[in-house]
């Protein structure tokens, strides 16, 4: 599976789950197994509001994009993220934040 990410703002938080061809976004399940090979889930069938676009499976490998939440605190692998390939099962590693100002200054 691929995950490319498209930086938007918002207030919100992220949590995937990847389990074979199913993600559990923030408690919600996409179940993507059904796809098959040249396959694509237009993204209006999509229930999520995560998606950013339809989800493809080409070369055996499900290729989708999901909105990935943007602060004032979000670090150059948030602004600019890479895609995720070969995402294993478990939950998923997301660029993380910069500290918040105020925990900054805690800490020196």
């Amino acid at each position: 599976m691929r995950i490319n990410l498209s930086p938007q703002v918002r207030d919100d938080t992220l949590e995937v789950i990847k389990a074979g061809n199913t993600l559990t976004i923030n408690g919600e399940t996409i179940d993507l197994s059904p796809m098959t090979e040249g396959g694509t889930l237009p993204l209006a069938a999509i229930s999520s509001s995560w998606f950013a676009s339809d989800v493809d499976m080409v070369d055996g490998e499900i290729i989708l994009t999901l909105f990935l939440p943007n602060s004032v605190h979000s670090s150059h692998e948030q602004l600019f993220p890479v895609p995720l390939l070969n995402v294993p099962d478990g939950p998923v590693a997301f660029p993380q934040s910069l500290p918040a100002p105020q925990a900054m200054e805690e800490s020196q």
